[in-house]
């Protein structure tokens, strides 16, 4: 029984750690940036049909 006052002891908080940091090209964000929005244009789609109680988001 002793061993539960070790469990129960408050965490230190952690730290963040630091961001990733990605570059693309231009190519690349044009690339990304479509496939986001095709993305959006087909959640869009498929939620004009659903019923309004059953829509994500």
């Amino acid at each position: 029984m002793d061993d539960n006052k070790e469990r129960f002891l408050k965490q230190k908080p952690r730290r963040a750690t630091p961001a990733k940091r990605v570059t693309l090209s231009d190519d690349a964000k044009r690339a990304y940036e479509e496939l986001i929005q095709k993305r959006d244009d087909r959640e869009r789609e498929y939620a004009r049909h659903l019923s309004q109680d059953n829509k994500p988001r």
